[in-house]
């Protein structure tokens, strides 16, 4: 019997995968607001109605398509999360983060483009799209910082919200108020070049990139050592 669940259990996970990755390549062709649970059960050569025993509706197709794209991004993060200093790490998920969105430009933009109409993202893909941000922040927690400047102090509407937070509590509101601004300006190049709005600028971005990632790491604080000027 137990052979038995186990083998259903795995036929299952099985389908559900090729579910998704047709799902996958459906959002590749078309986009999200066109997938449907009918046009992948179609192209997978399935009865419409069975479909609905793995993703009883199209919202929870693309929630489990956003969850596994933030975890393929935080993989990324935490794993790159490596070398001798701090600095070295954030500049290392910097670059591991690109090199993600410009493999999977589809998965990026299904969960850091345009909202889709009629879907709103559930409280399950919350802790998968913590997971990139929260490495960055736990590099800022690794030493001392020392910011590039003061900076102006925060208004008091924004040190409340950062105060109520529920995350990094052992780093000052200033810091987290830091590397959130570097997080939107990571994200902001990535969504600039991998829709084609460096064009006649920086295009191709390898160059600028790589100094913004130093620029952001200056930002929050992560000291240089001698070999990084």
């Amino acid at each position: 019997m137990n052979a038995g669940r186990t083998a259903r259990d795995r036929a299952r996970a099985e389908l559900t995968q090729e579910i998704k990755n047709e799902a996958r390549r459906q959002l590749a062709v078309d986009g999200a607001q066109k997938l449907s649970l009918r046009s992948v059960a179609r192209a997978l050569g399935m009865v419409s109605s069975a479909i609905y025993r793995y993703f009883p509706s199209r919202d929870d197709l693309l929630t489990a398509l956003i969850i596994d794209a933030y975890n393929a991004v935080g993989d990324a993060a935490e794993q790159a999360a490596v070398g001798e200093t701090p600095r070295e790490k954030w500049i290392a998920v910097y670059h591991a983060v690109r090199e993600w969105a410009r493999a999977n430009p589809h998965e990026y933009a299904l969960i850091y483009g345009s909202p889709i109409p009629g879907y709103q993202a559930p409280q399950d893909t919350v802790v998968a799209a913590a997971r990139a941000p929260l490495a960055l922040l736990g590099i800022l927690g690794e030493g001392e910082l020392k910011p590039a400047f003061a900076g102006p102090p925060l208004p008091k509407g924004l040190a409340a919200q950062l105060d109520a937070r529920e995350f990094a509590r052992e780093l000052s509101s200033e810091t987290v108020n830091r590397a959130i601004v570097a997080w939107s300006q990571l994200f902001g190049m990535l969504t600039f070049e991998l829709f084609g709005q460096f064009v006649g600028s920086v295009d191709p971005a390898d160059e600028f990139f790589a100094h913004a990632a130093e620029q952001m790491a200056d930002f929050v604080g992560l000291t240089r050592n001698v070999s990084n000027r």
